[in-house]
């Protein structure tokens, strides 16, 4: 018992430390699907944005992506949220990336941190991991993995935004 309330204690002082220490989306220079060069401290996005780490071999990022594809159109309608998806898949897998982003139709940007150096910034030690961050640039919800419903926390906090 102690020790899982030590682990759980870890856990919240990591999760309560990055908060306060990440204010702000990180730059670092990571490329498109198609090769473009984007940098993630100034990706030109007015509103509020989703930044969701996945890997093309992690069933649970994919089912996070697809549900986020079909709700996407109406939040960024009502919200005018832009979500970004972040690839963490590596020299090996990284090439299934864009089969995977054309075979589901997902109509965000998604981004190759092959090297993972996004992922380090931003405090991600696995996937899937979602942020919220605000106009300001300010992340403002984090949570990691994914089970049905979580996107209905997502949507919550992304609606405080508006108020």
């Amino acid at each position: 018992m102690k020790k899982q309330l030590l682990i759980l204690a870890m856990i919240l002082l990591h999760a309560i430390s990055f908060a306060q220490e990440q204010k702000t989306i990180p730059s670092v220079s990571l490329k498109t699907v198609d090769g473009k060069q984007v940098n993630t401290g100034s990706l030109g996005i007015k509103g509020p944005i989703i930044i969701t780490f996945w890997a093309s071999w992690c069933p649970t990022c994919k089912r996070e992506m697809g549900t986020l594809n079909e709700l996407y159109p109406d939040w960024k309608e009502e919200t005018g949220v832009t979500i970004v998806a972040v690839s963490v898949d590596d020299e090996k897998t990284k090439n299934n990336v864009p089969t995977l982003v054309d075979a589901n139709g997902w109509e965000f940007m998604v981004l190759m941190d092959s090297n993972s150096d996004f992922k380090r910034a931003m405090g991600v030690s696995n996937t899937p991991h979602t942020f919220l961050i605000n106009e300001n640039g300010e992340v403002v919800y984090s949570r990691n993995n994914y089970a049905p419903g979580d996107e209905d926390l997502l949507y919550e906090a992304l609606l405080k935004l508006k108020k």
